[in-house]
């Protein structure tokens, strides 16, 4: 049996190894030292919004801490953060065979070509994780949200697709991935405004003055993507250039018009908060700042998604971070959006 290797045991790792390895295939987890001693203590317990349990115990679990374990992988699943693929990509380079398949699982819009330029004999394939995991407790991972993996078609996916199947997690395979990777991006956007919020997802999302600034970086963007030629894929029930309308209905329409956006479990809060409340570096480089770099390419601004970028990253540097009521988060967009910079025109 082929192996599977995830490189970046986190939530999202330890969640797809986990749905691969109670699925039945051979799977060998590469992270940190507290995760492996975790696991070995707890095994794996994974869950999702929609009532399914699988139990995973820890002698079923195989998990390393260096990069040799990846050596013996047809499949490697790279689920690190944005921050540290430069890293993986050089820990992989020396131990990968030539015919290994390396699958990105990332935030963010380039860590495929990242990885790709660093390991030239393997094949490296764009993909994309549409639902949000939370750890609930030790060993203990929920997928909180709806969606279906998508990844970049290749016939060297071929072998592995009957894994992912028996997994529950069939691959949505598409011949540009670039469209569906500014899609998701265009969905994270919402990230830091829930990690500034303090509040989980649905309660945020539920809240009009939070909908609209994410309509407002969420429009900054998409009037970038247009002048770039570049349409996002269409990940829910609207199109991507509906979003901010959508988002700036009334509470009561939005609720019954945006059913599936806000299915999501009540608890359930964006990696970024997770990582502000662990003191760890977040994404927002990787996502609000991808809209940055696409404005700056085409010598515009992005004052909203900027301003967002400054106050996660305040919120970083702070031990005890404030959390923003709606109004006055908008408030502060609004300023941005009218500031000396402007919005793209």
């Amino acid at each position: 049996m082929a192996r599977i290797c995830i490189y970046g045991a986190g939530a999202i790792g330890c969640y797809l190894g986990g749905r691969l390895l109670a699925g039945g295939a051979d799977v060998t987890f590469v992270g940190r030292m507290p995760l492996g001693e975790e696991l070995q203590r707890h095994g794996l317990s994974l869950s999702d919004y929609r009532g399914g349990h699988w139990r995973l115990e820890p002698a079923a679990i195989a998990f390393a801490t260096g990069p040799t374990a990846a050596a013996s992988a047809a499949l490697v699943l790279v689920t690190v953060k944005s921050a540290g693929t430069e890293a993986a990509a050089a820990e992989l380079a020396p131990v990968l065979s030539p015919n290994a398949v390396v699958l990105s699982l990332q935030n963010g819009i380039g860590n495929a070509r990242l990885l790709q330029a660093a390991l030239p004999r393997q094949r490296v394939l764009a993909g994309m994780v549409p639902f949000n995991v939370v750890k609930s407790s030790p060993g203990a991972f929920h997928q909180g949200s709806a969606g279906h993996l998508h990844t970049e078609a290749s016939p060297a996916l071929e072998p592995f697709l009957a894994r992912f199947a028996d997994a529950g997690l069939a691959l949505v395979r598409h011949l540009d991935m670039e469209p569906v990777l500014w899609a998701k991006l265009l969905l994270n956007l919402n990230n830091a405004i829930n990690a500034l919020s303090g509040l989980p997802l649905r309660e945020e999302l539920a809240q009009h003055a939070y909908r609209q600034c994410l309509a407002l970086a969420q429009e900054e963007a998409l009037a970038l993507l247009e002048k770039s030629g570049i349409r996002p894929a269409r990940l829910t029930p609207v199109p991507a250039r509906w979003l901010p309308a959508v988002l700036r209905l009334p509470d009561a329409l939005f609720r019954r018009l945006a059913r599936r956006m806000l299915a999501i479990d009540p608890l359930a809060r964006s990696s970024m908060a997770d990582d502000l409340a662990a003191g760890r570096i977040t994404e927002i480089d990787w996502l609000n700042g991808e809209v940055e770099r696409l404005a700056a390419q085409l010598g515009h601004g992005a004052p909203v998604n900027a301003r967002l970028t400054e106050l996660v990253r305040a919120a970083e540097r702070s031990d005890d971070h404030r959390s923003w009521p709606g109004d006055a988060l908008l408030a502060e967009l609004q300023k941005a959006a009218a500031g000396p910079a402007g919005a793209p025109s």
